[in-house]
């Protein structure tokens, strides 16, 4: 049996541990310890090894472009209104007018319904005098009138047609009508032939004014979520 030490207690030439194994005199540096110079990052943070990019900063999701898409869904919402306003005054000023009380005639291209308009003082009020109307064929072929009270309330206001819809006048064969007024009509008033203006009232604000509020609303969501995820993100000091 071997003893550690050696009886005697001195130990053995080189003595333990063995030379080499702890530094000299003066290798630990003065005031403590110190970080060896390599190894830790520079003053000023991490920085990337030699050859990998630095990191870019952080985008904000949903981006900018979406900024366009809300963009041009309202735009095509009001070239939609802008361009039904035009057809829409056009359809007015495309309607076939006698005076009153003189009357005249009109010529009526197709079989079926249309619209009988009052145009001059008190239309937008419905408050003018009573007159009546008649409508008789004046042509070879042209069959069919019958007039009856519009069940509704219509108005226009376009350019100087001032207009409320009075009559509802269905034909069984298209030609020249002859139109009678009795009565005491407004001096300077018009009776106005043609197709239904609520269509064309319709098709103006459908789809333009869906496409106007979800472009708008699309670009208010839009930032809003973006200034949010922007606050979220400084916080969270990225």
């Amino acid at each position: 049996m071997t003893a550690y030490p050696p009886s005697g207690g001195t130990e053995p030439p080189g003595g333990y541990p063995p030379p080499g194994g702890y530094p000299p005199p003066g290798a630990y540096p003065p005031g403590g310890f110190q970080p060896p110079p390599e190894g830790y990052p520079p003053p000023g943070g991490f920085q990337p090894p030699p050859g990998y990019p630095a990191a870019g900063p952080v985008k904000v999701r949903p981006g900018r472009i979406w900024y366009l898409v809300d963009l041009a869904v309202f735009v095509a919402g009001l070239a939609w209104l802008i361009t039904g306003i035009f057809a829409f005054a056009g359809r007015v000023d495309g309607l076939q007018r006698v005076p009153m009380p003189a009357g005249g005639k009109v010529h009526l291209g197709h079989a079926g319904g249309y619209i009988v308009y009052y145009e001059g003082q008190g239309a937008q009020r419905g408050d003018f005098p009573s007159f009546n109307v008649r409508v008789a064929p004046a042509s070879h072929g042209a069959s069919g009138p019958s007039l009856r009270q519009y069940g509704s309330s219509l108005t226009y206001n376009v350019g100087s047609h001032h207009g409320r819809a009075v009559f509802t006048l269905n034909i069984r064969s298209p030609g020249t009508f002859a139109v009678t007024v009795g009565g005491h009509p407004a001096a300077g008033s018009d009776l106005a032939f043609g197709g239904s203006i609520a269509r064309g009232i319709v098709g103006l604000v459908v789809p333009a004014v869906p496409l106007m509020v979800l472009g708008f609303f699309g670009w208010l969501v839009l930032f809003i979520v973006r200034i949010a995820r922007k606050s979220s993100m400084r916080r969270a000091g990225v």
